[in-house]
């Protein structure tokens, strides 16, 4: 295997370590919070809302756009280490 070809395995094996802890994060909020663990999450009140409620209805949609972000950066972070950034 070429050098080259080394570098490009080790950048999409980090890449890959990242999707799969952002994706779980992302299942353990929409899945976890939203539907498995509601009830608990509902004796906590948020604005007037029940906690399971708001993760169900909102909540989950701000995570989103925050693992959006945290994805953003840490592809930049991971091109600038490996060499791929513009």
């Amino acid at each position: 295997m070429s050098d080259k070809q080394q570098h490009a395995t080790a950048y999409w094996k980090e890449n890959l370590k990242y999707l799969i802890v952002l994706l779980s994060v992302w299942f353990t909020v929409s899945y976890g919070c939203g539907i498995l663990f509601k009830d608990a999450l509902n004796e906590i009140r948020l604005g007037g809302f029940k906690l399971g409620f708001w993760f169900a209805q909102q909540g989950s949609i701000y995570v989103f756009v925050i693992l959006i972000f945290v994805y953003v950066r840490l592809m930049n972070k991971l091109d600038k280490k490996y060499g791929f950034d513009e």
